[in-house]
């Protein structure tokens, strides 16, 4: 009779012996588990911010680099340029062209609202307002009206600006003495940049009249620089061009004087408060304190000239063929009044603090890539120089 169960070795057979003898699992550790989540486990952003951070490090390094590189280059090319030497003034105008041509036209949006702005008031209630409608109207093209002039004009305007300065700062100084240049430094600074203000204003003027006419009027009389300047010529003659020379004079003669003699003086306050001389600090170190000097130099650029930027619009935008310019100033101010000079001021104050700014950085960061020191802060007098 077969057996009711199976055998000891019919159940070997038919299950693998460690299946029954297989070593005991061990128990589950009662130890309380870490509660700890790293933050970059926790925060998925954390660990992308170190990341770009990282590589953001790398890419300022190289570049930093690769300036340096182009800087060693462009000095070996033209050689070591000695102070109030050609190469310098060279240096300067290229330099002056660089960040005024590229900072005014960068510019344009707000340029554009001031003028519209400053010719009738009721236009825009602010900026947004005005850049949403301009958009909707024209598109990106309408809101950047006139930046070609700008280009042009401002690029002609900051060579002759910087470049002239530099020398006139040099040749006034020379006339006056090394002792009496320190200690009326600041007359010669307002001396220099009006000289250079006034030739550099010249060049500007024509570029000026087509960027005014051209953001002013609706749709703008012309779609190209060369254009519209053929198109005034046409009408009135080359002195259609110049018509706005003596405001332009008035605004920016002001300008520039506070501009170069604030700014040198801010600059050298500066450096009067920090602990080591100018010198001894890197170039990161002194373009930085030029452009702080620069854009408060620019707030206050923006309050002085003011009313003669409003006068320069309205004459450019609402004189008369063969107005004499006393009757049309006088005209303009009957319908404006006082306060009619001062619309737009805000914005202008944005505008021309941020140029400043950013031209003086861009034109003293050239001066350092050329190998040359940075604008502002004056040596001390011969006779303090001999007891040092």
């Amino acid at each position: 009779m077969a057996p009711l169960f199976p055998t000891t070795a019919i159940l070997q057979d038919a299950f693998p012996s460690q299946v029954f003898f297989a070593p005991p699992v061990p128990a589950p550790s009662t130890a309380p588990k870490s509660t700890y989540v790293s933050p970059s486990r926790r925060f998925s952003a954390w660990s992308a911010v170190d990341d770009v951070r990282s590589k953001a490090g790398v890419l300022s390094s190289e570049a930093q680099k690769e300036i340096a590189k182009a800087s060693s280059a462009a000095q070996a090319k033209t050689g070591q340029i000695e102070l109030y030497s050609t190469k310098y003034y060279a240096a300067c105008t290229f330099g002056g062209l660089i960040a005024c041509g590229l900072t005014h036209t960068a510019v344009t949006p707000l340029d554009l609202v001031k003028c519209r702005r400053q010719v009738d008031s009721k236009m825009y209630r602010g900026n947004f307002e005005a850049w949403g409608k301009i958009g909707r109207a024209e598109g990106m093209r309408g809101i950047f009206t006139g930046w070609a002039p700008t280009f042009f004009g401002y690029s002609v305007q900051g060579a002759f600006k910087y470049g002239g300065y530099e020398f006139f700062k040099k040749f006034y100084s020379d006339l006056a003495g090394e002792d009496a240049a320190y200690r009326y430094k600041t007359a010669l600074y307002l001396t220099a940049s009006a000289s250079a203000e006034m030739i550099a204003d010249v060049a500007l003027c024509p570029f000026e009249a087509v960027k005014v006419r051209m953001q002013t009027t609706i749709p703008p009389f012309t779609s190209s620089t060369f254009g519209g300047i053929s198109i005034i010529t046409g009408k009135e003659g080359t002195a259609g061009l110049y018509k706005g020379l003596y405001p332009l004079w008035g605004r920016q003669i002001p300008y520039t004087m506070m501009k170069f003699a604030s700014f040198e003086t801010i600059v050298e306050a500066i450096y009067g408060q920090m602990p080591k001389k100018k010198s001894e600090y890197g170039k990161g170190v002194q373009t930085g304190v030029s452009f702080a000097g620069g854009y408060l130099a620019g707030i206050l650029c923006a309050i002085v000239s003011h009313p003669a930027d409003v006068m320069v619009s309205k004459l450019n935008a609402n004189r008369q063929p063969g107005e004499a310019f006393g009757g049309a100033t006088s005209r303009i101010y009957k319908d404006i009044g006082f306060s009619g000079l001062w619309n737009g001021l805000a914005v202008r104050i944005v505008m021309i603090g941020t140029l400043t700014s950013f031209q003086w950085g861009i034109y003293d960061s050239f001066k350092v890539f050329m190998g040359l020191p940075t604008t502002g802060g004056a040596a001390p007098p011969p006779k303090q120089t001999a007891n040092l």
